[in-house]
C-alpha cells in the first residue's frame, strides 16, 4: 500500500523539530529552520492535499486565493467573506501608529463600517494580488501575469516560460509582508499521447522562500491546489502535480507542541475536489464553486500568527 502523501509534510515537520537551526527571526519568535525541501501531490484523480493531522480551515484558504486573484490589496473585502488571517499587519501598525490599544475584533468592525478608515488603515501595500494581476512596468504599463499564463496554456502549451511571481523588488519596502510563496510555474504533460476525448495533464510548482510549517504550510498547500484546479479547468486540462518547494522551512518556537501534536497523529484519507461550474474567465469563481467531499480531519490546533 503507497505511503500516505501528506507525511512528506510530517516528514519534514519532525526533520526540522530534530535538526532546524534554532535563530532569532524577524518577528523576534525564534524559529528551528532548515534549508531547501520539495513535496508532490497527485491530484489527477480528484484528490485535494488538504492536510488531515489538524484541520485546515479550506474554505478560508480558497477565499484568499480567490482574492489574490482579484488584485486587491486591501483587508476589507476579505473580511466582508470573515477571512481575518491578514488583520495582524495593518491592526499592528495602527497601533503603533496611533497608540491605541484597540480590540481586533473594534478595528475590523470599524474597517467594515468606514470606508475612509478602511481606505487609511486596511491596506497592505502592493502585495500578492497586486504584482500578480497589476504589476507595473518601466513604462507605467499594468501586466497581468494570471491572464498572459492562461493564454500561453492556451496557445503555447509546451512553453518554458509560463510563471509568475510576486517579488518586485521595486515595490518590497511598501509591502505589508515580503511575499512567501513568490514564484508559480506550470507544466504541461501528455500532449504527445492523448486519448479521444482526454486533455492535456496540468502541473503547478510553487516556491516559497520562507516556509512556516505550523500554520503556513497547510493552509498555502490547500490554496495553491485550489489555483491549480481552475487555472487547469479554463485551460481545458487536467489537473496533475502539484509540487511544494521551500526554501527556508521552519517551525515557530511557540509552535512547538503543534507540532509534537500533529506527529502523534495517523494522517485519513485526502478528500476530493469538484468544481461545480466552469466560469467564463477566471475572474469568475467564487466559493460555493468548490464541493469538497470525504474531509474528515483531526481536531484544530490553535496556534498564534507571528508578526
Amino acid at each position: 500500500m503507497a505511503r500516505h502523501p501528506e507525511f512528506q509534510y510530517l516528514d519534514l515537520v519532525e526533520h526540522v523539530l530534530k535538526n532546524g537551526d534554532r535563530r532569532i527571526d524577524r518577528t523576534g519568535v525564534g524559529t528551528l529552520a532548515s534549508f531547501g525541501a520539495m513535496m508532490r501531490f497527485d491530484m489527477s484523480d480528484g484528490t485535494f492535499p488538504v492536510y488531515t493531522t489538524k484541520r485546515v480551515y479550506w474554505k478560508t484558504a480558497v477565499k484568499e486565493m480567490l482574492w489574490f486573484l482579484t488584485g486587491q490589496t486591501n483587508i476589507r473585502s476579505l473580511l466582508q467573506e470573515n477571512v481575518k488571517i491578514w488583520t495582524d499587519w495593518p491592526l499592528d501598525k495602527f497601533r503603533k501608529a496611533t497608540g491605541s490599544d484597540i480590540s481586533q475584533d473594534d478595528f475590523e468592525a470599524r474597517i467594515l463600517a468606514d470606508s475612509e478608515f478602511a481606505l487609511q488603515w486596511g491596506d497592505l501595500g502592493p502585495v500578492y494580488g497586486k504584482q500578480w494581476r497589476r504589476w507595473v512596468g518601466p513604462d507605467g504599463k499594468e501586466y497581468d501575469q494570471i491572464a498572459a499564463i492562461i493564454q500561453t496554456l492556451r496557445s503555447n502549451p509546451t512553453s518554458r516560460r509560463m510563471l509568475f511571481h510576486a517579488w518586485n523588488v521595486a515595490d518590497l519596502d511598501q509591502m505589508a509582508l515580503n511575499p512567501c510563496h513568490n514564484f508559480y510555474q506550470f507544466f504541461v504533460g501528455g500532449l504527445n499521447d492523448l486519448q479521444p476525448g482526454g486533455k492535456p495533464r496540468l502541473s503547478l510548482m510553487v516556491g516559497t522562500r520562507s516556509n512556516d510549517l505550523g500554520l503556513g504550510n497547510p493552509f498555502n498547500t490547500c490554496q495553491q491546489a485550489a489555483l491549480l484546479a481552475m487555472v487547469a479547468q479554463q485551460a481545458d486540462m487536467e489537473p496533475h502535480e502539484l509540487i511544494c518547494v521551500g526554501g527556508d522551512v521552519h517551525l515557530y518556537l511557540n509552535h512547538i507542541e503543534l507540532a509534537e501534536t500533529i506527529l502523534k497523529r495517523e494522517p485519513r484519507p485526502f478528500p476530493k475536489l469538484r468544481l461545480l461550474r466552469r466560469p467564463q474567465s477566471i475572474d469568475g469563481y467564487r466559493i460555493e464553486d468548490f464541493e469538497v467531499q470525504g474531509y474528515d480531519p483531526h481536531p484544530a490546533i490553535q496556534a498564534p500568527v507571528a508578526v
